[in-house]
C-alpha cells in the first residue's frame, strides 16, 4: 500500500509538473498580443487566436506604455511615475526567452511614459524633462535628446522616413510637429556633403488636456483626444493647426486610433462608470459618430489588428481586454491578462 501511495504521489507530482511546463513553455505565438498589467506590473503574451496567456513576466515598476522591436524578439515598457517622478528607467523584455533583461537606466531623464520604435531606434518621451529620446540597442546608449518645450510630453510617433516625429503634450494642450530640415547656410551657397539637417518644432493648439492621438494613413492629418473637455481636435499637417474640434460622448478621452484603411477612428476613456460610454467610433470622413460601445468601465489602450479585423480595448477599470470585431462593431470576446490593463502592442517575430 504505501508502494502504491508513493507511486500516485510521484505521479501527481509528474502531472503537475507537466501542466506547469506546458504552461509557462508554451510557445510565443509568431503574433502576440502584450498586455500590460498596471497593478500588478506584468506584461502578458497573449495569443490573439486563442485569447489565452502564454506567458507572464516582471514589467517593472509602474507600466504604462509597451512597444515591441521590429524583428519582434524585444518589448521595452516605460516606467513612469507620473510627473516629476523619480523613475528613470526603461523595461526591455526578451519575447523570446520570457525573461526579464536589464533596465534601459536614462539617468537625469525622467517620467518616461510614450515610446515607438523605427529605424531599429527606440524613441520614447521624458515629461519631467519636456523632452524626446532616442535609444541606440546596439551600443546600448541615449544617442539624441530633443527639447520640445511644452508640459508633459505624453504619447510619440515616428514616421517610416523618420524625418517627422509627432508628441502631444497634455497640460500644454499642443501637438509638437517636428520636422528635419535642411539648416539655412548663411548665403555661403550649400556647403560640402549637402546642407546639414536640423529640427524644427511647431507647436499646434490642440484642446484641455490633449492626449492620445494619431497620424492618419495617408499621413495628412492628426486626430486628438482631449481627456479635459471631451473633444477631439482635428489638425491639418501640410497647414500646422487645427481645422475642427468635435465633441465627443466619451469622458477621459485618452487614447485614440485609426483604422488601417483610415476610414474610421476609434476613441476611449477612462471617466467612463460601468453604464457609461467607453468607446466611440467615428467616420474619419464625414466627421459623424457611427456607434458607442459600453465596455462595462472606463477605457484606456487601443489596439488595432494589423488586417484591420478587430480592435483590442483595455478596459483599465474592469480588469478585461475586450475584443471589438470591426466589421459589425460589436464586442466578440475578452481577454482576462491582469488587473488594471493599459499599454497594448503587437510583436510580430521576423
Amino acid at each position: 500500500m504505501n508502494g502504491m501511495r508513493g507511486f500516485l504521489r510521484d505521479a501527481g507530482c509528474v502531472l503537475a509538473l507537466t501542466f506547469i511546463g506546458g504552461a509557462t513553455f508554451a510557445q510565443t505565438p509568431l503574433s502576440a498580443l502584450l498586455v500590460l498589467s498596471k497593478s500588478e506590473q506584468t506584461v502578458a503574451i497573449v495569443d490573439p487566436g486563442t485569447s489565452q496567456v502564454v506567458a507572464r513576466i516582471a514589467s517593472g515598476p509602474d507600466p504604462h506604455e509597451i512597444i515591441a522591436s521590429d524583428d519582434g524578439k524585444l518589448a521595452y515598457i516605460s516606467n513612469y511615475g507620473g510627473l516629476d517622478s523619480s523613475l528613470h528607467t526603461i523595461s526591455v523584455v526578451d519575447l523570446m526567452s520570457r525573461k526579464a533583461l536589464p533596465a534601459i537606466d536614462l539617468g537625469a531623464l525622467r517620467s518616461t511614459h510614450g515610446l515607438a520604435f523605427a529605424g531599429g531606434k527606440l524613441y520614447f518621451t521624458a515629461e519631467t524633462n519636456r523632452v524626446i529620446g532616442r535609444y541606440d540597442h546596439a551600443s546600448q546608449r541615449v544617442d539624441w535628446i530633443l527639447g520640445t518645450g511644452q508640459d508633459r510630453t505624453h504619447m510619440i510617433l515616428v514616421s517610416k522616413s523618420l524625418d517627422q516625429i509627432v508628441t502631444s503634450n497634455v497640460n500644454s494642450g499642443t501637438i509638437s510637429i517636428i520636422e528635419q530640415t535642411p539648416q539655412p547656410n548663411g548665403g555661403f551657397g550649400p556647403p560640402p556633403g549637402g546642407p546639414r539637417m536640423t529640427w524644427k518644432v511647431t507647436n499646434v493648439p490642440a484642446g484641455n488636456g490633449a492626449e492620445g492621438f494619431d497620424l492618419s494613413p495617408d499621413g495628412k492629418e492628426v486626430w486628438v483626444a482631449n481627456a479635459r473637455d471631451a473633444t477631439v481636435t482635428i489638425i491639418d499637417i501640410a497647414a500646422k493647426k487645427a481645422t475642427q474640434t468635435l465633441p465627443i460622448p466619451v469622458k477621459g478621452a485618452n487614447r485614440l486610433k485609426f483604422t488601417p484603411d483610415g476610414q474610421r477612428v476609434l476613441i476611449s476613456g477612462l471617466g467612463a462608470g460601468a453604464g457609461g460610454t467607453s468607446l466611440v467610433v467615428m467616420d474619419s470622413s464625414t466627421r459623424k459618430e457611427v456607434k458607442q460601445l459600453n465596455l462595462g468601465g472606463g477605457a484606456a489602450g487601443i489596439l488595432i489588428a494589423p488586417d484591420g479585423s478587430r480592435a483590442y480595448v483595455a478596459v483599465s477599470t474592469n480588469d478585461k481586454v475586450a475584443v471589438v470585431d470591426l466589421k459589425t462593431l460589436e464586442v466578440v470576446g475578452q481577454i482576462s491578462a491582469g488587473k488594471q490593463p493599459d499599454g497594448l502592442a503587437w510583436a510580430v517575430r521576423k
